[in-house]
């Protein structure tokens, strides 16, 4: 049995809800590896692992959590001064609130600090992915329906000028 999205969203919301701090998951060729600690170093799990007796090591938890990466184009400014809007959390992208309303944001829509530019979906939870400055959304780099990782850079804004003093 493969896992599908769906499953794969909702094994993210049980951990979520967990104590647990850290998950990993393997079914054939697909491992799913995560940890509500954040990014653990290769040194700091060597130093864990060299302190346990070799039984302990054997029987230690799984490698860390590697970090979340979007390409470094995705991840270079298209061009200077402009900023990211990036996913909250992992989940399913959607840029409208409906599929019948038109999407909250398309380039060249100017945006408050906190307006809302679209939504992520985990499990049927939705969360709104908001700005943090005001200024114009340049361009927008997921389509509705996609996929997202935590900290991928959704949108590039090209932020207000400052007020003159």
């Amino acid at each position: 049995m493969e896992l599908t999205e769906d499953d794969v969203l909702e094994i993210l919301k049980l951990f979520e809800q967990s104590k647990f701090d850290f998950l990993q998951l393997e079914q054939g060729e697909r491992k799913i590896t995560v940890s509500k600690g954040g990014y653990i170093s290769a040194r700091t799990d060597a130093a864990l692992t060299a302190a346990r007796t070799p039984a302990q090591a054997a029987a230690a938890a799984p490698p860390p959590a590697p970090r979340p990466q979007a390409s470094p184009a995705q991840n270079a400014a298209p061009e200077p001064g402009l900023l990211p809007v990036t996913a909250p959390m992992v989940g399913k992208f959607y840029a409208a609130p409906s599929p019948s309303d038109p999407p909250f944001v398309v380039p060249g829509t100017k945006v408050a600090a906190g307006a809302t530019v679209g939504l992520i979906e985990v499990m049927k939870v939705f969360a709104g992915i908001k700005t943090e400055t005001a200024g114009v959304i340049e361009r927008i780099l997921v389509s509705n329906g996609q996929f997202v990782e935590f900290g991928q850079t959704l949108f590039w804004i090209r932020p207000d000028p400052p007020p003159l003093p």
